[in-house]
C-alpha cells in the first residue's frame, strides 16, 4: 500500500502547511522585488537604445505635426529672387499667411483623429510591402527566363513559321 498516490486531502494538507511556513510577508516581497528589477532592467535598455540609436520616433501624428512646423519654417524664411526687392515684403508676409492657415486647417485634425494616421501609415507601409513583392517576383521572372537554345513559341502573330530545310 505504500505504492499507493495520496489522496488529493493530503496533498492540500502538505501545501497549506508550507503555505504556513512561508509568511505572505516573503512572497509579496520576493514579487516586488522581481518586479521592480524588471523595470529598472527594461529603463535600462531604453535608455541604452536611447543613447545609441536616439529618440524613437513618435505617433504618425506627432511626425506629421513635426512635418508641418518644419516645412512652415522653412517657407517663412524663404527669400525668393523671384519677388523681387519691391514685392518682396508683400510676398514674404503672403507666404506666411498661407503657411498659418495651413496649420490651422491641419492641427485641428491631427486633434481629433490621432490614430487615423497612425492607420494610414501602417496601411502605407501595407501597400509598400505589397509593391517591393510584386516587384520582386518580377525580377525573379526576369531573371530566371529559359535562355536555352531552340524554338520557342512567341505566340500567336501575323506570321507562319516555314521550314526551309
Amino acid at each position: 500500500m505504500s505504492d499507493e498516490r495520496p489522496t488529493s486531502d493530503a496533498g492540500e494538507d502538505a501545501l497549506d502547511k508550507v503555505r504556513d511556513e512561508v509568511p505572505d510577508e516573503v512572497r509579496a516581497t520576493d514579487a516586488d522585488a522581481w518586479a521592480k528589477a524588471c523595470a529598472e532592467d527594461l529603463a535600462a535598455e531604453k535608455a541604452r537604445r536611447r543613447t545609441q540609436y536616439g529618440q524613437p520616433p513618435g505617433s504618425a501624428a506627432e511626425e506629421l505635426r513635426k512635418l508641418v512646423d518644419t516645412v512652415a519654417d522653412k517657407l517663412s524664411g524663404l527669400q525668393s529672387p523671384l519677388f523681387g526687392a519691391v514685392a518682396g515684403g508683400a510676398a514674404q508676409q503672403m507666404v506666411n499667411q498661407v503657411v498659418q492657415q495651413a496649420k490651422a486647417a491641419v492641427e485641428p485634425v491631427i486633434e481629433r483623429n490621432p490614430d487615423l494616421f497612425d492607420h494610414l501609415a501602417a496601411a502605407g507601409s501595407e501597400l509598400l510591402a505589397a509593391y517591393r513583392s510584386a516587384v520582386e517576383a518580377q525580377e525573379r521572372r526576369w531573371t530566371t527566363r529559359d535562355t536555352a537554345p531552340g524554338p520557342r513559341d512567341e505566340g500567336t502573330g501575323p506570321g507562319e513559321h516555314i521550314d526551309l530545310d
